[in-house]
Parts: C-alpha cells; structure tokens; sequence
C-alpha cells in the first residue's frame, strides 16, 4: 500500500495505542483515535492537524463499537490498519481471582477484541486489502504466575487470531499479533488490576507481583520506538503472524520454543504409539 493509509486504533489514551497513532500520523497517515475518554485523545487531534478524528469508545459495547466504526469508515471512505491495543490486565492467582474479575477481563481484553474485529471486517473485506494488527502479550508466550486470568484471555485471543488469519487471507487481508516484552508503559500503574494476595501465593503470584512493581518505570522497551517498528512492518506490506517486540520478547520467544521441541523430543515416540499401526 503506497496511498496515505487510514488507522482505526482503540486505547489510545497513552502507552502503545497513543505511541502507534503518534508514528502514523509522523507518518502522514490519518487516524481514527479512540479511547475510553474523549479528554484523552485532545493531543492526538491537535497533532494530527484534519487527519486525526479523535472518538470516545468503550469496545465492551457492541453498538457503540458499530456506531463508532461507521463513523471511522466515513471519515477518509476507508480504514486500512485496524490495531487492538484497549485492554487491561489481572494480577492474582488463580484461586484468587473471583468469577466476576475473570469475566471482565475477558469481556475486554478476549469480547472486546472481537467486537471490533467483527464491526471492521464488512469494510476491509470489499477493499481486498487491509491489516488487522492485535496487541497481545508476552504472557501469551509462556505464562508467569499471577497472570494465569489475563494470560488465558491473551492466549484466545492469539487463538482467535491464528484462525482469522487462514479465514481473511483469500480476500486479501493480513493478520497480526504483536507480543510485547517490559515497555515503558502506564501498564503496571494504570492498566493492571491486582487482587490481594493469599500467603500461600506469596512465593509465586506475590513474588512476580513484587518484580513488576520493581521494574516499573526501567523497563528496557521504548513504546515510541515499538510503534515505529509496527508502522514500518505495516508498510513493508509483510504480516508475519507473531511479532515479539524487544529483546526479552524475541529471547522468550526462542527459548519457549526450545524447550518445547526438546520436550516433543523426549516423548515423540510415546505420543506416537497411540495412532494404530500404518
């Protein structure tokens, strides 16, 4: 795609969803900004200068979702680059956190998700051309304790996505997944919602609470420089499924990988043993 593109990003009211509609615009693309506040997004539609229609969205609402994308789609007669990044995470053991926490998480970061997907795709799928570019996490890589709710909900959505691939590329779309590593983010300040933690979960879920808190702040990931990294593989008109972004992300990655081949390894012929006879 060479023609000025057009950008529908949700939780854009800081961390990388601002970051990415900053670089698109620096890019001299147009953008639709949402958020779940209007005041947020007052920024944006100054930087963006006519090129930046800034939208207040709740994306656990589906009507509004549909409002709000009709809206979008209107804007510049097409969307281009839909980027999942409005979510928020829970931090708590399993057994800790309760039914109602758990579905809200999911209703955001899992429903949420879809609703926009399913509100775009009647736009982008006449086009014959279109990205759709979701956030997930490294938590989706391989999981810690603490995050075992959010990590599930991630971890569908990367599912979701691997099927939404196969189903969009006949008509021309790309799909991705950006697993992030520690960014510089409001992630742990503002994004994070953390259950009280039970002695016995000290040693675990408490302990990786501990490092988050610890590490905020001196993260080694950019947000800024993430975004540039999302726009400029967004116009090398390449998708790759998976896209782990920093060095912790690439080296989780490779080392998840690792160990699950050498554990295929050590039971491949067990496993295999359970097929009848060829």
């Amino acid at each position: 795609m060479s023609h000025s593109r057009t950008w529908f990003i949700t939780g854009c009211s800081s961390g990388f969803g601002r970051s990415i509609a900053e670089a698109a615009l620096l890019a001299g693309d147009s953008v639709i900004a949402t958020a779940r506040r209007a005041e947020d997004l007052e920024i944006l539609a100054h930087l963006g200068a006519g090129r930046c229609l800034a939208l207040p969205l709740d994306i656990t609402d589906v009507k509004a979702v549909l409002e709000v994308v009709s809206e979008a789609a209107a804007f510049t007669g097409r969307l281009d680059i839909i980027v999942n990044n409005a979510g928020y995470g829970l931090l708590g053991a399993v057994e800790e956190c309760t039914d109602d926490q758990a579905r809200r998480n999911f209703e955001t970061n899992f429903f949420g998700t879809l609703n926009v997907i399913r509100a775009t795709l009647p736009v982008l799928r006449p086009q014959k051309a279109g990205h759709i570019v979701t956030l997930s996490a490294a938590a989706a890589i391989s999981n810690y304790p603490g995050f075992g709710i959010y990590g599930a909900a991630k971890a569908a959505v990367e599912s979701l996505h691997e099927s939404l691939a196969a189903e969009l590329r006949p008509h021309g779309l790309k799909v991705t997944l950006v697993q992030p590593g520690p960014f510089r983010t409001q992630f742990v300040s503002r994004g994070l919602e953390q259950v009280q933690c039970q002695p016995d979960y000290e040693g675990t879920a408490g302990k990786f609470a501990g490092y988050l808190k610890k590490i905020d702040g001196s993260q080694p990931g950019d947000p800024e420089l993430a975004a540039e990294v999302i726009v400029r593989m967004v116009q090398s008109g390449q998708a790759p499924l998976r896209l782990p972004l920093g060095r912790y992300a690439v080296k989780k990655t490779r080392d998840v990988l690792s160990a699950r081949l050498r554990e295929l390894e050590a039971w491949e012929l067990e496993a295999a043993s359970a097929d009848r006879p060829a």
